[in-house]
Formats: C-alpha cells, structure tokens, sequence
C-alpha cells in the first residue's frame, strides 16, 4: 500500500515509509520503529494505519540499517543521537503538515520498544501532536519533558516486560496524573514486551487486538 519518500530535513533528506488511504486524505500518525529498524513489520503497522484512515509516515531513524540480531539492534539503538533524532522527528511531523493528504491537520505519534519512547518524546517536545501512544518504550538517552506535553497519552505495557517493570510504568502514570495530563495508562497481566509485534515469539493476538482498538478509538477521539 505504500512507498519510500524523502522527508526534507536538515537542508537536506531522510526516508520514510509512508502510506495513504484510499479515500487520499485523512489525519495523520508518525509511526516509531523498534530497536531492529524500519523492518517489514513496521511498514505493515503504517499499512494498516492507512487502511484504518490515517495517513501514516514511519521514519527511518536508522537509515537504511536495520537487524534481527538483539545485540546488533541494541547498538542501533544505543546509536542514536539526541540532537538529529529531534530534528527528524520535528521533520517528520512537519512533513505530514504539510502533506495535501493530511486532512484535517492532526497529528498522532505511536510507537513500539524504542519508538514508544519515542512517541512520548516526539509528544513532549512538539505540540502540533494531538495524540500520543506508547507500546512499551524503553529508550534511556531520551526522556520526554512530561511537563510540555499536550497531547492525549496512552499507555500500553507488559505485566512480564523485563525491560520496563511495572514500577517504572505505574511511576510515569502516577508523574503523568500529577501534571494533570490526559492519560490512560494500561498494563496487559501475563504478556511480555513486543506483545504487538505479530512477527516475534512473544506475540500476543487477542491482547493486540485489543490495544489495537484502544489506539484507534484514541485518535478516533483527538485527530479526527
């Protein structure tokens, strides 16, 4: 359903996998990759972004790279400068602004592992996001300015996640509360991290669906 493009950027370009829906216009979602790159997963998760409606862009933070190696897509990650990774995804948002098929001009971030975190991020340090979700992020060069936020959050974790416990996940609901934000934090009991990701052992369907739906009736609610 969709294709490569260029997203101006720094007076120069990155890529992007971006997908349209049929009817040619609709709000829009950057969608965030996991620590193994823009794989094939997450172009099918844009795909069905724009079956759903949206216009959706996933960036390629990684530039072409992209592993199945967990070591490999932990140096990837580990990689990632503050500094660009900002810049590109305030080029990616400004990308779908000012894209003809995006309409009305509402912006929603979502992202999985490293691309939830930075799905909060992208929310904190941008206020053209309406609405923001986090599959699980993890990411700890980045932490969002929680305070800037004015997007809707949702939040949606693992009971087993070894990488982001609980704790973490009920203080950031508890940080999130206290600022007054709108958020909806979720934890899913007897699941693990990349309980999205139908290409993983750790894939959970009826717990996808279900987050899924949460996502839609999210942006259903701020970007339509």
């Amino acid at each position: 359903m969709g294709e490569m493009v260029q997203i101006p950027y720094n007076g120069s370009s990155t890529t992007g996998y971006l997908a349209v829906p049929e009817s040619g216009q609709g709000p829009a979602v950057v969608v965030l990759q996991e620590w193994w790159g823009l794989v094939p997963h997450i172009k099918d998760v844009a795909d069905r972004f724009a079956a759903a409606g949206y216009v959706a862009l996933a960036p390629d933070l990684y530039h072409g790279e992209s592993t199945t190696s967990p070591d490999q897509a932990g140096k990837l990650m580990m990689s990632l400068k503050i500094d660009e990774a900002t810049k590109e995804l305030s080029a990616a948002i400004d990308f779908l602004l000012n894209h003809s098929a995006v309409t009305p001009k509402k912006i929603g971030t979502v992202g999985f592992c490293m691309g939830g975190q930075l799905s909060l991020y992208a929310a904190s340090k941008n206020e053209n996001v309406s609405a923001c979700v986090v599959f699980y992020g993890i990411h700890p060069n980045f932490e969002p300015d929680l305070p800037n936020i004015k997007a809707a959050v949702l939040g949606l974790y693992a009971e087993q996640d070894a990488f982001v416990p609980v704790e973490a996940v009920n203080k950031l609901a508890e940080n999130l509360k206290n600022l007054g934000k709108m958020a909806d934090i979720h934890i899913y009991p007897n699941v693990d991290h990349g309980f999205f990701n139908d290409t993983r052992p750790v894939y959970n369907q009826t717990v996808a669906q279900d987050a899924w739906q949460r996502v839609l009736a999210l942006y259903q609610q701020y970007l339509q």
